[in-house]
């Protein structure tokens, strides 16, 4: 008889009305729960295969696991279902193939690549697992557990992490509104409009204490409040998911991985400040995050999700994807506003604030992806439940994506006032080889360095400030001691000239010239004019005085934060700096033009391979009678001592 109501009654309607109109499981009738255990995959009658095919996962190969899996399946006339989610954070890993069987847990096998697929299913089918490849089992209280299988929560990258953003991702599918509703999505949504007015919501928020996870970290709940209190007949909502920054890859991820959430999110975002009409502003350069989300839109508007009318409540609001053409500056907020306006992208001064004046001159507000997916969970849980994580000042969680020398990359989702050692050497499994620790370039271009003397600070937003550093968006890039700082900053400095609107002077000029400085202090010196030396040597000098004066002068905050990689390696590491000027020396061997090669006549033979490839014809002698380097010709490429048999050409430091 159950079942029958549900088979007269449409998917979509069953769902609307059974499970998006009761907010607890205590109201909801014993069959409409079987169904959602369904839904979830806690129920089933046949085995699930999910493979990670996140961007990451597909760079590793899991399109050819895909594939392989495919061919498996059908080779043995196996029924059995495969579902292609989002990345679950452990770049590292991939790809990652799970698979659960009727009755029991879900179990996550790590780097199976398209040639390791049979070994594994034919060991989950029959039983008898291949440990060696086993990630973890999941946690459901319904299902019966692997025997002598850890659990996937209690590894040590997942372990010390608290997901709330990440929640979904890697676990569910992704293109499913079925699914994410079942977990209780889009609930939030209609508790919402049910139960709050607008100015209720910016309320909450602020209460909470969430704060913008794109960089600036100003309050959200203030933010919206701005926009709400400026008489107007349109209001407009944006989602910056442009993600520019070197080494971040937070809200691709989250979009991949979860699109429903960050649509529940905008969605409740848009009624508490009144905004009828949203854009998602990402970047063409993110075709499988758009492509999930064209439809999950899709999905939401067929459920009157979004649209007219959401669910009788007299509230409308619809989305547009608008794509980004990759240029940095477009992640600041003016700039991304004259973008959609199909102007180019390049800041205005400010004020007036976008939240009084931004979109077609409209009140707009700008957050980014982490920012908005955390409201659906905010209103779910309370906003004192998200007051009481974190910091006194930074609440909350922070999805960080780890890059660079560390044991374990990928995306992780901290609470505020988890220290940098607990999230390089516990969470991420320190740095390869045994390496030493040397440095943390935080929040990006506009970020700084975290020394060893600072591995113990909190992550949040004032504490990172002191240190030079700043949260940005979330990249994380850890170095080790091969690491050059100056080529760390001239990397980011390169980055920076290049992406420069040109629109102010400080920063377009300024950057350029810093660039031309850190360049001049790699380069070999050989042949320099007493002039030019003497302003290699007053190098350290200019640089900071040329930083002062781009952070005071610069119009908008990416030009005011571009020196901020250069200042912060000076400060940390001004050392470094001074024996590249000084005794023309890079202490790491990586400014090639710096290093000095010598050939040990005992060992070389005369073999002349070290001539032939010598790009420069630095490298004399006869045939059978050891070879010389002349060192004003010679460019540190290391040819010859990549090419010498012999181990008689070395780095002299």
């Amino acid at each position: 008889m159950e079942m029958e109501i549900i088979k007269e009654t449409s998917r979509r309607e069953f769902l609307t009305e059974n499970i998006l109109t009761h907010f607890s499981e205590s109201t909801r009738e014993s069959f409409v729960e079987d169904e959602l255990s369904r839904i979830r995959k806690d129920i089933i009658t046949k085995p699930v295969i999910y493979i990670g095919t996140g961007t990451c996962g597909l760079g590793a190969g899991a399109d050819k696991t895909s594939l392989e899996t495919e061919k498996y399946l059908a080779a043995r006339d196996i029924d059995a279902e495969i579902i292609k989610v989002g990345c679950i954070g452990l770049c590292a890993a991939e790809p990652l193939l799970d698979i659960q069987l009727p009755g029991k847990n879900r179990i996550s096998f790590q780097q199976v690549n398209a040639d390791k697929v049979e070994k594994v299913l034919d060991s989950a089918f029959a039983g008898s697992l291949e440990t060696d490849l086993i990630l973890g089992q999941f946690r459901n209280e319904k299902l019966q557990t692997w025997d002598n299988i850890p659990f996937i929560d209690e590894h040590p990258f997942f372990a010390p992490q608290k997901r709330v953003v990440l929640k979904n991702c890697g676990i569910v599918n992704p293109i499913d509104i079925e699914e994410y509703i079942a977990r209780d999505g889009y609930t939030s949504l209609l508790k919402t409009l049910k139960n709050f007015s607008g100015g209720e919501i910016c309320d909450k928020i602020e209460k909470s204490g969430l704060r913008g996870r794109g960089g600036g970290g100003f309050s959200t709940g203030k933010k919206w409040k701005f926009s709400r209190s400026t008489n107007a007949d349109q209001r407009y909502l944006i989602c910056n998911a442009d993600e520019g920054d070197p080494g971040a890859f937070m809200d691709r991820a989250v979009i991949e991985g979860d699109p429903h959430k960050l649509i529940e999110g905008m969605a409740i975002a848009a009624y508490g400040i009144g905004a009828t009409k949203g854009y998602i502003y990402i970047r063409a350069e993110y075709p499988l995050a758009i492509e999930r989300l064209k439809i999950a839109l899709q999905q939401a508007r067929e459920y009157n999700l979004l649209g007219k009318n959401i669910f009788n409540s007299g509230f409308d609001f619809d989305l547009i994807i608008k794509m980004g053409a990759g240029a940095f500056v477009c992640g600041e907020e003016t700039a991304l506003i004259h973008s959609i306006e199909g102007k180019r992208g390049m800041p205005r001064p400010r004020p007036p604030f976008p939240a009084v004046s931004g979109l077609f001159g409209k009140p707009t507000i700008i957050n980014n992806v982490e920012t908005l997916s955390n409201i659906p969970e905010i209103i779910a849980n309370g906003e004192d439940w998200f007051a009481s994580i974190g910091t006194k000042t930074s609440k909350g969680t922070k999805v960080f994506a780890l890059s660079g020398k560390i044991n374990l990359t990928g995306l992780v989702e901290i609470p505020m006032g988890t220290t940098v050692r607990e999230i390089v050497f516990d969470i991420a499994g320190g740095i390869p080889d045994n390496k030493k620790f040397k440095s943390v370039q935080i929040g990006g271009p506009s970020g700084g360095c975290i020394t060893p003397e600072n591995l113990d600070i909190e992550i949040d937003y004032e504490s990172l400030v002191q240190v030079g550093a700043m949260m940005g968006s979330g990249g994380l890039v850890v170095m080790d001691e091969d690491t050059c700082m100056v080529d760390v900053a001239k990397f980011f400095m390169d980055f920076i000239q290049r992406e420069s609107c040109g629109k102010c002077i400080p920063c377009r000029e300024g950057t350029k010239r810093m660039l031309e400085i850190l360049e001049s202090i790699t380069q070999k010196p050989s042949g320099l004019s007493e002039r030019n030396a003497l302003e290699r040597f007053k190098g350290i000098i200019q640089l900071e005085k040329l930083g002062a004066v781009i952070k005071d002068t610069s119009l908008c905050g990416l030009g005011q934060t571009a020196p901020n990689p250069v200042l912060s390696t000076i400060k940390w590491f001004r050392d470094e700096y001074e024996m590249h000027i000084y005794e023309r020396k890079c202490p790491a061997g990586v400014c090639t033009e710096l290093r000095t090669f010598i050939i040990d006549v005992d060992k070389c033979t005369g073999c002349t391979i070290c001539a032939r490839k010598c790009p420069t014809n630095a490298i004399i002698g006869t045939r059978k009678a050891p070879h010389f380097i002349v060192e004003d010709k010679c460019i540190g490429c290391g040819n010859c001592e990549e090419v010498c048999k012999f181990d008689a050409v070395s780095i002299v430091n």
